[in-house]
């Protein structure tokens, strides 16, 4: 995976900008401001951790970042791009093209093997079948699994389900990486050998990576630490 693979944002813009996001919610008849004016930013070739404690939002902010979710206020731009007058067409679109997500749990479709799981998002964004396997082949060979292509997920063991979720999150060249507690379900061993190859795939690859954790251990291996509190985005 080269850099050449993530194209760059326009003149220096930073891979993702958030801009006073606000995020209100009802539960019965009260009224929850999950996100009050979050604002952060991640350059192209940073991998930034988001920490804080459960029921923060970080689920909420990521959610929002890539763009699965419109925030009450504030904007989301990628790559240099607004988004908060995107229609739904253009900001799936704009999702497809630009981001990756990888979750805490694999979401990896039972029924395909692991090449067939990194294929389908490269045919659904238009790539012929013969290329989007060349291309699934070589990053399932990235991530150790040149000899488990065939296999299914129920066939592979949790670290390899989340590797392969991996190469599918790198497969249409994303600028931007958003990972929601990649590791939270892996023991601590798999979870230091995902990290730290998710990690060095985002390097090499020089994309943006936001990452949210509850793994300060983790956190610590990255550009930067910021820490969801109250609504709000501060340096850790």
């Amino acid at each position: 995976m080269a850099a050449s693979d993530t194209p760059a944002p326009p003149d220096g813009a930073p891979a993702l900008g958030l801009t006073a996001i606000v995020r209100t919610f009802r539960q019965g008849g009260a009224r929850l401001e999950v996100l009050r004016g979050a604002a952060l930013s991640v350059a192209a070739g940073e991998a930034v951790a988001l920490v804080g404690p459960s029921g923060a939002g970080k689920s909420t902010l990521l959610q929002i970042a890539g763009l699965l979710e419109k925030p009450d206020a504030g904007d989301v731009i990628i790559a240099g791009q607004a988004c908060d007058r995107l229609g739904d067409t253009q900001r799936t679109a704009l999702r497809r093209k630009r981001i990756g997500f990888v979750y805490q749990y694999h979401h990896l479709l039972p029924e395909f093997s692991a090449l067939e799981n990194v294929v389908l998002p490269q045919m659904i964004a238009g790539r012929s079948r013969k290329d989007a396997a060349e291309r699934a082949r070589r990053l399932l060979g990235h991530v150790g699994l040149e000899k488990r292509l065939t296999h299914r997920p129920g066939r592979l063991s949790g670290g390899e389900q989340q590797r392969v979720a991996i190469a599918r999150a790198l497969a249409n060249r994303p600028l931007l990486l958003i990972a929601d507690e990649p590791t939270g379900n892996l023991d601590p061993q798999t979870a230091g050998q995902v990290f730290e190859l998710l990690i060095g795939l985002v390097r090499r690859g020089g994309l943006a990576a936001l990452i949210a954790t509850h793994n300060h251990e983790l956190a610590k291996r990255l550009d930067r630490i910021l820490v969801l509190h109250d609504g709000l985005v501060a340096a850790g």
